[in-house]
């Protein structure tokens, strides 16, 4: 069954995750997406490598793990901008786009005739999302923007990580998370713009930026600043407001106990055998608990230390006491309920068979939002785009290939 966005068509001018993320979900959902690389180099992503699924040769970048990440489901066409002929490729293909996703510096597609009011002109109803560092406006407007850069300013480095009494620094996330969730606010933008497209007529300027989609994602974090004026720190895996609820050392290893509320507390003391601190006037609201802290969790972490993970877990779920694991990816992968959800998937990809990808997380019953199309080589799908798009011919094809406009794959 065709998916929910097969009607669409999405011009993917964006590069590294961000954008590719939101295109990559818009495959996922049925949309046709046509990914514009550049020649030679492809997605920067593409480099970002060992590990390499497809390893470089001749004029191909391959296939890094990266990319793999981000590109799933869609056509490449590999052009070169620069090039007169090759940016007017592309002006044609934004006429017909439905959505464009691009990650441009502000400014950097007017020279291409590419940016929004330039599109706009031709393709009034198309909804085109920008998706920078720092925004469309503001002092930082014209500053490149990284994840790692706007983890640290946007607050969230500042809130990761031990304290400093434990010899602790700011973290980052292990992933780049300000790109995702920038990635997803895209979606969720121009969802939307199309809901509103399909009621009026009218297309949409989206702007997404990782420094606000990162202020956006410190939730209860900035709410508690609003609230008491005071900046929230670095806790380790401790909670500012829910205890206990954090990482215990065991007999043989580490555990997550994430007590939710009074009852899941007084159960969690019954298991480890602590009906004094149950008792304890101290400890018997959550409350009181964040009050007390200092003198509980010590406690805890006396107890824990008596049992192995897996006897801590086991009884743990018994009692319906939220607890779990800290496991690998490698773990992950491997565990049951991870399996059942198939959130591995292989997918068959020209040259290489059966290439391992993560499944979309968006279940519908209708439809398999996991795109059946592994990520592309660099200008796999040159060739159609410009026979189906476009109606040029092989000559045509195979001329402004020759003088390096656009690249195909594989090459002849």
């Amino acid at each position: 069954m065709p998916g929910p966005l097969s009607h669409l068509r999405v011009l993917d001018l964006s590069r590294v995750l961000a954008g590719p993320l939101a295109g990559q979900h818009l495959a996922d959902m049925g949309a046709d997406v046509i990914k514009v690389e550049r020649t030679g180099t492809g997605d920067d992503t593409r480099a970002w490598a060992p590990p390499f699924v497809a390893e470089p040769s001749d004029g191909d970048p391959g296939l890094s793990a990266y990319f793999m990440a981000a590109n799933r489901g869609k056509r490449s066409l590999a052009v070169d901008l620069t090039q007169d002929e090759g940016a007017a490729l592309v002006r044609t293909l934004a006429a017909k786009a439905d959505v464009i996703l691009e990650n441009f510096k502000v400014g950097g597609l007017v020279k291409y005739r590419l940016d929004y009011d330039s599109v706009r002109a031709t393709n009034p109803s198309v909804v085109y999302c920008s998706i920078t560092g720092f925004g469309q406006d503001g002092p930082y407007a014209t500053r490149a923007g990284y994840d790692f850069l706007v983890q640290g300013m946007g607050g969230l480095m500042s809130i990761t990580g031990d304290t400093d009494a434990a010899g602790g620094e700011p973290m980052k996330v292990g992933v780049a998370i300000a790109d995702q969730i920038s990635g997803l606010n895209a979606l969720t933008g121009v969802l939307a713009a199309l809901v509103r497209r399909e009621r009026t007529g009218e297309g949409e300027r989206i702007d997404v930026a990782l420094l606000d989609s990162t202020i956006g994602a410190l939730a209860n974090q900035s709410a508690t600043f609003h609230a008491t004026g005071q900046a929230p720190g670095r806790m380790g895996n401790a909670h500012p407001t829910v205890v206990p609820y954090q990482v215990f050392k065991t007999a043989d290893g580490h555990i997550i106990l994430a007590v939710g509320n009074d009852g899941q507390f007084t159960r969690f003391c019954e298991v480890g055998g602590l009906d004094h601190v149950a008792a304890d006037h101290r400890y018997t609201t959550n409350a009181g608990r964040i009050i007390n802290r200092e003198t509980l969790i010590p406690e805890l972490e006396r107890t824990f230390l008596k049992r192995t993970s897996a006897d801590w877990i086991a009884s743990l779920e018994a009692a319906s006491v939220p607890c779990g694991p800290i496991n690998t990816i490698d773990e992950v992968f491997a565990d049951d309920q991870v399996q059942a959800r198939q959130m591995q998937r292989h997918l068959e990809a020209p040259r290489l068979g059966h290439v391992a990808v993560t499944a979309n997380p968006i279940r519908l019953a209708s439809h398999d939002t996991t795109h059946a199309g592994a990520p592309p080589r660099l200008g796999q799908h040159t060739r159609d785009v410009l026979r189906g798009e476009l109606g040029f011919d092989d000559h045509t094809i195979s001329d402004l290939a020759e003088r390096d406009i656009i690249q195909v794959w594989p090459r002849a």
